[in-house]
């Protein structure tokens, strides 16, 4: 095998482990979400001993975009693409974090009824989980389009977000016996705001992999 071909197939075994990670949190988020609407502690614990897969996969990404970094010693785009890969495992990684602490809230309710039927928070996890999977795609595909739209997808969460919020901050004024499930529940807003904010990192990603120039598209 060529050198070229020797870098082709590194950089081949990087794009399906990062497509694995990205299918792990996308499943992730979804179990965690309906965990959640069914206050099932069982499956949420199970969600939260996952997530030591999904780091052996990080794990992977890195020391083989280590060795071929050593020993192929790429440069421009072939570089840039190692150094993405690189920075889309942590931020899925990261994702895969906000799911475990979605299904921790989940432990934490065990026993419990839900003060409102869920009608926002697990809009706001579909949407996430079609950003976590179309961000992967743009990042298989140099798509810079589908990169782009991650920004609108983000601008939709957190809209959804902040009337989550004035929901949860209304119900506990009118009942103070809510405030400490609304609060978890807030948090689980808050968690998926965040992920949908890496989501969106990762089409900053792949803009600058196709360009060269890394775009603020958080703002």
């Amino acid at each position: 095998m060529t050198r070229r071909k020797e870098f082709d197939h590194g950089l081949e075994e990087l794009n399906e482990l990062i497509v694995e990670m990205g299918r792990r949190v996308e499943l992730a988020i979804e179990q965690a979400m309906t965990a959640l609407e069914t206050i099932d502690a069982v499956e949420a614990r199970r969600i939260v001993k996952e997530d030591k897969e999904l780091n052996k996969i990080e794990e992977k990404i890195s020391e083989l975009g280590a060795t071929l970094i050593a020993t192929q010693q790429p440069v421009a785009k072939d570089l840039r693409r190692i150094l993405v890969a690189f920075k889309i495992a942590s931020d899925l990684e990261r994702m895969g974090d906000l799911a475990v602490d979605v299904a921790k809230v989940v432990i934490r309710l065990e026993g419990q009824s839900l003060i409102k039927p869920l009608i926002d928070l697990p809009r706001m996890s579909q949407i996430v989980q079609m950003m976590t999977y179309e961000s992967i795609q743009s990042f298989v595909q140099e798509n810079v389009n589908m990169a782009y739209k991650m920004a609108k997808d983000d601008d939709l969460v957190d809209a959804l977000y902040s009337q989550i919020t004035r929901e949860l901050f209304t119900l506990m004024m009118e009942n103070p016996k809510t405030i400490s499930q609304a609060n978890l529940l807030s948090f689980v807003g808050r968690y998926i705001e965040r992920f949908a904010d890496h989501a969106t990192n990762i089409g900053e990603s792949v803009v600058y992999l196709v360009t060269g120039v890394r775009p603020d598209l958080n703002s």
